[in-house]
């Protein structure tokens, strides 16, 4: 796996365990003005940013266009970025997307 993920205040961590990734969404109980979103990235450049009110927004950062869902809940949330971790693309594609950032 080749993956890295970026935590509330900006650091970013390569390869973690995927065990970290529940660690990973209980820092957006930190989120502020400044730092609201958490997040995890392929190395493909497939990002799936989570901010504390369930919005998600899900882009290729080097080429794509940035869709979102809205009301997400934990457990999805955790379930995409394992996916997302495993190069699972398509299968987060088949989301209910709504265009542009949430």
């Amino acid at each position: 796996m080749a993956f890295h993920i970026t935590h509330i205040h900006g650091a970013s961590e390569s390869d973690p365990l995927l065990e970290s990734l529940d660690t990973l969404y209980d820092e957006l109980k930190e989120s502020d003005n400044e730092h609201t979103d958490v997040s995890v990235t392929h190395e493909s450049g497939w990002c799936l940013a989570a901010f504390k009110s369930g919005l998600l927004n899900w882009e290729n950062v080097e080429d794509g266009e940035p869709q979102h869902m809205r009301g997400v809940d934990r457990e999805q949330t955790l379930r995409l970025w394992r996916q997302l971790a495993s190069g699972n693309i398509d299968e987060i594609d088949q989301e209910n997307w709504q265009d542009g950032y949430g």
